[in-house]
């Protein structure tokens, strides 16, 4: 089983980068037997816009884009998600949602959690993300992390509170608990 942690941010010197780090720390010290835990980040796939004339419910998993189809490649495989998102502008990264807007089937029926970050510590991105997932019948765990790039920094990057260790332990138990792990 594969859990792909999803870095939506594509922006240089983003602060999800060290969230990103955390959380794959984080997940290293699980003993989580059959489960996989891998690193998808955005950045790395150069998504386009949305743009194709088929929709992509009914592309099939075949896009017109090398980009599109590697990262269709990486979502498919995976069973569940966790997606580390920023706040900009009180609302989900735009990256990230034409991301999420290219594929289709990929998603559906997979679970997700959510960590996110931002200056109210990417609280409505989240609340954004739960309506938009529905449309996949992707279940959204409660548990959620989130962070505040004014409280939880400091000069050598990011700092979390002592207490997020544990709240993010409930998120990955409660997305286990979703795939009947």
């Amino acid at each position: 089983m594969k859990i792909g942690v999803v870095l939506g941010s594509i922006r240089e010197g983003r602060f999800g980068q060290g969230v990103a780090e955390w959380v794959m720390d984080q997940l290293a010290t699980r003993n989580d037997e059959g489960v996989e835990y891998e690193l998808i980040d955005l950045k790395s796939f150069n998504v386009p816009l949305l743009e194709s004339a088929v929709v992509p419910g009914a592309a099939n998993k075949q896009y017109d884009d090398e980009n599109a189809t590697k990262w269709s490649q990486a979502i498919d495989a995976c069973d569940a998600f966790i997606f580390i998102t920023a706040e900009y502008n009180h609302g989900v990264p735009g990256a990230f949602k034409n991301a999420f807007d290219v594929l289709g089937s990929e998603w559906f029926n997979k679970p997700v959690g959510f960590v996110s970050y931002g200056a109210a510590e990417g609280i409505r991105a989240v609340e954004q993300w739960r309506q938009i997932i529905a449309n996949f019948n992707m279940f959204n765990v409660r548990a959620q992390v989130s962070f505040s790039i004014f409280n939880e920094a400091n000069e050598s990057g990011f700092a979390p509170n002592e207490r997020r260790a544990g709240e993010f332990a409930g998120v990955v138990k409660s997305l286990l608990q979703a795939l009947n792990k």
